[in-house]
């Protein structure tokens, strides 16, 4: 792995850190670390790694675990999926549920 990539991850996975631990008293400071954290995958040309893939807009770099930051709704049409929308920027984010479906027969 090269030193650019692995600089990237750590400093990636410090921010997401601080992200979740100053999210709920200082939303706004962790709107910035992801905000930083998406320029820095882009930057180093980095895909963001498949566990903070689902805590992050990826649009805006909005964390989802600051309250009210976004919405989930379950759709049935076509094939059923989880709709999360974030409420900073408006981006909708489709995740199958098909695997639940199956698993409920």
């Amino acid at each position: 792995m090269s030193d650019v990539r692995r600089i990237a991850l750590d400093r990636i996975q410090r921010l997401m850190e601080f992200a979740r631990r100053h999210a709920a008293e200082r939303p706004e400071l962790a709107m910035g670390a992801g905000k930083l954290v998406l320029r820095i995958c882009r930057k180093a040309r980095l895909r963001l790694p498949t566990r903070y893939r689902g805590l992050l807009c990826r649009k805006c770099g909005a964390p989802f675990y600051i309250p009210g930051s976004f919405t989930v709704r379950v759709r049935d049409r076509r094939s059923t999926h989880a709709t999360i929308r974030c409420n900073v920027c408006g981006y909708i984010r489709r995740v199958p549920a098909v695997r639940e479906k199956k698993a409920k027969k």
